[in-house]
């Protein structure tokens, strides 16, 4: 990378400003509707089904709201199930809220707001007086945790969800126990009952919020069934799409009883229904990496489980919302997962239910609440949480210890992003003596490299002799190819793990460091975007990357001491200067997508990297060495 390189980098920025300059000021309201017009045309072609109004699609459905600081249930009287979750943000009416806007939220606000109201539909209200319907739902604030009804700009229904994927509803292999239409029975601010009875059986369902000492997230479910009790399962609900590192990460896991422990295992993501019967889960979880369901049978395990893979296309995320005219985000790319478990064959079960972020203090709090050390029952929520990284099993140890330095850190400065960088600073000085290590490993090896070079062009005629010259001068000067790549292998656990917990934390989602450029940690910074999509860059220029690649390039110059003739180079310092060239940009498009705290932390250790070679410089002692020329005579001996 020289100077043309950096124009060029340069250049491509700005037509990228004036590109998005130029169409963001082209787009009309008009142009907006068309889209979103041919876009539904789009879909309803390909999929074979038709767009239909909210009057043809809602089967006499009404829905009822239960609400507290923590959650907004949407109950429906079909299936006396949960038809939507939203879970309020944080602003200047919700402060407290741990769950920070992002920019899907503000884009889905902006740009399609229909979308953008909490319920989606009309609703009743318990009051003191009885019961008030609601016309319309709230205008934002809120984060829809399961996937639910998308609308047309015009308000008519884009594509509904089909009761039987509503949340905590009750299926049966022998009846349509999930569409059947539930009476209430009873409503009031913090507890509903719905009834529904069929020729074999009737159920009763009611739901409450927790009373006393608030617990957030959770509501309780107690389910009664009279009749038949066979085939009937209860479902988890399909939480939305969240992308982490660009990637939708959904997990399924399940908490079982092993001897006197208990373990945490995941489940496979289905290809399409399958059915377990040789566990006993003590809970199940179905999250979308930040988000999820726990679903805790309080009296004893239930038999096994069942999980179900749902097509995208069915239910729509609502990520894919976002600029639908290029299929940014097409919905068949995010399919959608299920847990069903079975109700035991008795006539009552009590089921405790999180719906919420996966947030470990969150986690922690309510486990709290509900363990019982005098029987040693600890629900063990926390287990539900997923640790994203494909060396998991190697870096969640030395992720952990990680994360308690940064909350220390965060409780210190108030900000995340700080807290990225001093917790480089400090991984930086505990590796210290190993980077040292490498530098002096490579500081030696630069130093004999002229005279391997010599020796090599000594015995070019017999490769063995040379090898054999080359290892006894690595001997004399104690330099070791090796060593230099020792150090870096035993910090591999330290990296990976700080790559996985900046992908993993939930506290970073939404974090802002640098507001109008860096708004989210666990996404990419966007200095500016446009609206039409370019291959590899997309809408969106991210320049933490490009400033990473710059540093990286820097500093291999820094690092690497060639003479200023190039002829004089040897075979590796040439291959050292291409592989260190050939890595500045590989990271730039590697770190392109990568969220802003990761793109942070790897700067921030690259110039702290660049810091340390000036100090080993200059504090280092010289290594004694010898000129070509003195080492050799005229005729090739070693002198004395």
């Amino acid at each position: 990378m020289d100077r043309r390189a950096i124009l060029f980098i340069i250049l491509v920025t700005l037509t990228f400003y004036g590109v998005n300059h130029f169409f963001s000021s082209k787009k009309t309201d008009e142009t907006k509707e068309w889209i979103n017009k041919k876009q539904i045309e789009k879909v309803s072609e390909t999929s074979n089904i038709r767009v239909q109004t909210e009057t043809e699609q809602d089967y006499n459905e009404e829905f009822y709201v239960l609400e507290n600081e923590y959650l907004q249930l949407v109950f429906s009287t079909r299936g006396g199930a949960l038809a939507e979750v939203n879970l309020p943000l944080k602003s200047k009416q919700n402060p407290s809220s741990p769950i920070n806007p992002i920019e899907v939220d503000r884009i889905i606000s902006e740009k399609y707001p229909q979308n953008d109201f909490f319920p989606s539909k009309s609703y009743y209200v318990a009051t003191d007086t009885g019961t008030q319907k609601i016309a319309k739902g709230n205008k934002g604030g809120y984060y829809p945790l399961l996937r639910r009804t998308i609308y047309n700009s015009n308000g008519s229904v884009y594509r509904s969800v089909d009761p039987k994927y509503y949340a905590l509803n009750i299926l049966s292999d022998d009846s349509n126990t999930d569409t059947a239409s539930y009476k209430v029975r009873r409503f009031e601010k913090n507890y509903i009952e719905f009834e529904l009875s069929q020729s074999n059986r009737r159920i009763t369902k009611i739901f409450t919020l927790p009373e006393g000492p608030e617990v957030p997230f959770v509501v309780n479910l107690k389910v009664l069934v009279d009749g038949d009790k066979r085939n009937l399962w209860l479902t988890s609900g399909v939480p939305d799409v969240e992308l982490i590192s660009g990637k939708a990460t959904p997990a399924l896991k399940y908490e079982i009883n092993k001897g006197k422990k208990t373990t945490v295992d995941k489940m496979k993501l289905p290809d399409a229904t399958n059915t377990v019967t040789s566990v006993y889960p003590n809970w199940t979880s179905n999250s979308n990496g930040f988000f999820g369901v726990i679903v805790d049978p309080l009296l004893e395990p239930t038999q096994g489980y069942k999980t179900e893979k749902i097509d995208g296309n069915t239910l729509v995320p609502r990520i894919s919302l976002i600029d639908p005219e290029y299929n940014l985000y097409p919905a068949k790319n995010y399919p959608g997962y299920d847990i069903l478990v079975p109700l035991a064959n008795t006539s009552s079960m009590d089921f405790r239910v999180f719906a919420g972020p996966y947030e470990s203090d969150i986690l922690k709090y309510v486990d709290n609440v509900y363990s019982d050390p005098t029987i040693g029952y600890n629900p063990n929520y926390l287990g539900a949480q997923s640790f994203h990284g494909w060396f998991a099993f190697i870096s969640e140890p030395f992720a952990k210890f990680l994360f308690v330095l940064m909350s220390l850190f965060h409780k210190i400065t108030g900000s995340w992003g700080f807290s990225i960088i001093l917790l480089t600073v400090v991984l930086r000085l505990m590796l210290y003596p190993l980077n040292a290590w490498s530098f002096k490993a490579n500081a030696r090896m630069q130093e004999v490299a002229p005279l391997a070079k010599s020796i090599q062009e000594k015995y070019k005629r017999d490769p063995k002799r040379a090898q054999m010259e080359v290892m006894k001068l690595y001997q004399e000067k104690k330099a070791n190819p090796l060593m230099g790549c020792f150090p870096i292998l035993i910090q591999i656990p330290f990296l990976i793990g700080m790559f996985d917990l900046l992908k993993s934390t939930f506290e970073l989602r939404g974090a802002s460091f640098i507001p109008g450029w860096i708004n989210n940690l666990t996404a990419p910074d966007v200095l500016f975007s446009w609206n039409y999509p370019i291959i590899f860059f997309g809408t969106e220029f991210h320049l933490l990357p490009v400033l990473l690649g710059l540093v990286m390039y820097v500093q291999q110059k820094v690092t690497m001491k060639l003479p200023k003739d190039k002829s004089k180079w040897t075979d590796q310092q040439k291959q050292q200067k291409a592989v260190g060239n050939f890595m500045a940009i590989l990271f730039l498009f590697m770190f392109y997508k990568f969220p802003s705290g990761l793109n942070l932390y790897w700067l921030s250790s690259s110039l702290l990297g660049m810091l340390q070679q000036y100090y080993n410089t200059k504090t280092m002692k010289k290594i004694s060495s010898v000129p070509v020329r003195a080492y050799y005579s005229p005729k090739g001996k070693k002198k004395k």
